[in-house]
This record gives C-alpha cells, sequence and structure tokens, in this order.
C-alpha cells in the first residue's frame, strides 16, 4: 500500500500586527531579564540605570523620570520609586552641589558601582543580541524601525489622547 503525504504549503510571513510586536518584544525582554536576574537588577531599574550611564554627568532626577515614563509607561511616582531603588543600591547618588546637600540635590548621578552594572549587563546582553539579530539584511532592519517607530509615535498619540 502506498502513502502519499499531501503536499504541505510553505508558511506564510506574518504581517505586522501587535501580537507580532508582542511576541518579538516579550522574546526579547526575556533574554535581558535573564541576564540581569543574575545581577538582582529588575527590568525597570535597568532602563533607568541606563538613562544616567549614557548621560553627560549628573541627571535632574525629574529628567531621568519623564523618560522613564515616557519609555516604560508607568506612572512618575513608580518611575521615582525606581530612581529610590536604585540610589538605594547604590547605583545612582544624589550629585553633591556646591551650593548646598546631596539631600536637596535635584539631580542624581551614576557611581562607579552602577557604571560596572551597566557596562557588564551590557556586554553579556551584546552576544545574545548579535545572535538575535545576524543575517537580518540591513534594509529589513530600517523599515523595520521606521514601521515600529511610526508604530510608537501613533501609540503615543493616542495614550496622550485617553489622558485627556
Amino acid at each position: 500500500m502506498t502513502t502519499t503525504t499531501p503536499p504541505t504549503t510553505p508558511p506564510t510571513t506574518p504581517v505586522l500586527d501587535p501580537r507580532v510586536i508582542a511576541l518579538a518584544h516579550y522574546a526579547a525582554r526575556a533574554l535581558l531579564e535573564r541576564v540581569l536576574a543574575r545581577h538582582g537588577v529588575t527590568f525597570q531599574q535597568s532602563v533607568t540605570l541606563r538613562l544616567a550611564a549614557v548621560a553627560e554627568g549628573p541627571v535632574e532626577r525629574e529628567r531621568i523620570a519623564a523618560d522613564v515614563v515616557g519609555a516604560l509607561k508607568i506612572d512618575a511616582a513608580d518611575a521615582h520609586s525606581v530612581i529610590d531603588e536604585l540610589v538605594s543600591a547604590g547605583l545612582l547618588a544624589p550629585h553633591e552641589s556646591t551650593h548646598g546637600s546631596s539631600h536637596e540635590s535635584s539631580q542624581v548621578r551614576i557611581t562607579d558601582a552602577g557604571r560596572e552594572l551597566f557596562a557588564t549587563t551590557s556586554a553579556e546582553t551584546a552576544p545574545l543580541s548579535a545572535r538575535v539579530y545576524a543575517g537580518i539584511p540591513a534594509e529589513d532592519l530600517a523599515a523595520a524601525g521606521r514601521v515600529l517607530s511610526l508604530i510608537t509615535e501613533r501609540a503615543d498619540a493616542e495614550l496622550a489622547a485617553l489622558a485627556k
């Protein structure tokens, strides 16, 4: 008896939609969170620490909080709590100005320990990211970047309209 297998149809490339975006985001975030967990750092703390790490010096606490709110879509109180966690952990510190005590400072700076942690987690995630993006043509990455930036811009506008 001869059996025939039905012809298989090639898998179709999914159209970009909220589910595809979410699956990619959570897969990549899971990789990052595995690295961060080894160092006792949360995703929110990592995002906040990065803002201080790439700054050219002390940063206004309100500026970092606003950037965290914008990036993570959390409320300002939660963003300030993350900053407080990083200060408590010795990864950020109030910036001591010549005009007052550090207790009254409205600026924070990354500490040596914070910079070391940022460098370590960045170095550990770099090869993971390289493997994830390997072989994807530059023009595909550019197109995806343009589309995702537009989606982000439009979603941010919708969020702002809902807040009114």
